[in-house]
């Protein structure tokens, strides 16, 4: 998977590096004094993941946990992120990391000892409210979980804030690590989803629809609370047809109703990603939609357009047997 595999000193007496370079015992591991002084130095090419990805493992410097944007997660309800890791090894034609930094290789961040003390810090900040916390803003949740090991730290960090609510973002069926574990009400693993067709399409290298959907049946028969991203909605002519293919899809491996939510949003980019995803697929279906710079400088179809089209999904779901309140829309 990796060409070479890059060490902070800082972080090499910690018993997961020990792990990760036996797993990848064929592979040259090089010390150095810290990430930034390589990560993203000279550009590389986005694409150049295909056939020569690099591997970083050290500490995430500065702000560890940020404030999420408005309409990022459920309303009413403070949201922040966590960086505990930079890239996928996913290949999505539309993933805002093609245009947001410089390089696509992977950095896995250790110090999550360091990240909760600033994730309680926020939780006190809110004694009467319920604090969200994200994880996957810059990475996938649990495609590297197997490598990472943290899943039980962060386990135990909400077992002991029961006021507080983690989400775990994924495109990834590797629930190996999570099936170890005890559910916790306030972890939640959501999954984000397509019709078939467009997974095979623009989410390149991902699990198929079918394997996302049994690791999601099997998370809910565990006890673990589950969610769902329909996102990004791309439009196409039998979109209606092929969402109602993934409701009945939904219906056939999961209890909706136990769903902890769903939220709905369209394909959007930044002008940045834009360019990038021209210049990295130039014959992408994505590009034959009409894009518009919206009110938050995003890319994304007009507004009427695009809510009509949240609209009728919004439609199908509900006819589907979830309820309006367990439905959200994102980014809007």
């Amino acid at each position: 998977m990796f060409s070479r595999i890059f060490v902070e000193k800082s972080v090499g007496h910690l018993p997961q590096i020990s792990v990760i370079k036996e797993r990848f015992s064929n592979t040259p591991v090089t010390e150095i004094d810290a990430i930034e002084d390589i990560f993203g130095r000279v550009k590389k090419p986005y694409l150049q993941k295909r056939s020569n990805l690099q591997l970083f493992l050290g500490k995430k410097k500065g702000t560890l946990v940020k404030e999420a944007p408005d309409a990022y997660g459920l309303a009413g309800e403070p949201h922040y992120y966590f960086i505990h890791a930079y890239n996928c090894i996913y290949e999505c034609e539309y993933c805002y990391l093609q245009g947001y930094f410089q390089s696509p290789d992977i950095v896995l961040f250790l110090n999550h000892d360091e990240i909760a003390i600033e994730i309680e810090s926020v939780i006190k900040r809110h004694p009467d409210q319920t604090v969200w916390f994200h994880a996957g803003e810059f990475s996938d949740s649990l495609a590297l979980s197997h490598l990472t090991g943290e899943l039980p730290f962060y386990f135990e960090l909400f077992k002991r804030n029961p006021q507080a609510k983690l989400e775990l973002r994924t495109k990834s069926a590797n629930i190996k690590e999570l099936k170890k574990l005890s559910a916790l009400e306030n972890v939640i693993t959501s999954f984000s989803l397509s019709p078939q067709n467009r997974i095979k399409a623009t989410d390149l290298k991902t699990p198929s629809l079918k394997h996302r959907l049994s690791a999601m049946r099997e998370l809910q028969n565990l006890g673990h609370p589950v969610a769902i991203h329909l996102d990004p909605i791309i439009h196409e002519d039998n979109f209606l047809e092929t969402y109602k293919g993934l409701f009945d899809e939904l219906n056939e491996y999961l209890d909706l109703t136990s769903l902890a939510y769903v939220s709905m949003g369209v394909v959007r980019f930044t002008s940045k990603v834009f360019h990038q995803v021209k210049k990295n697929y130039p014959h992408s279906e994505l590009l034959a939609a009409e894009f518009h710079s919206s009110f938050d400088g995003k890319v994304r179809y007009p507004r009427p357009f695009r809510l009509w089209l949240l609209g009728k999904i919004k439609q199908l779901a509900l006819q589907s047997g979830l309820r309006e309140e367990q439905i959200y829309l994102c980014m809007e």
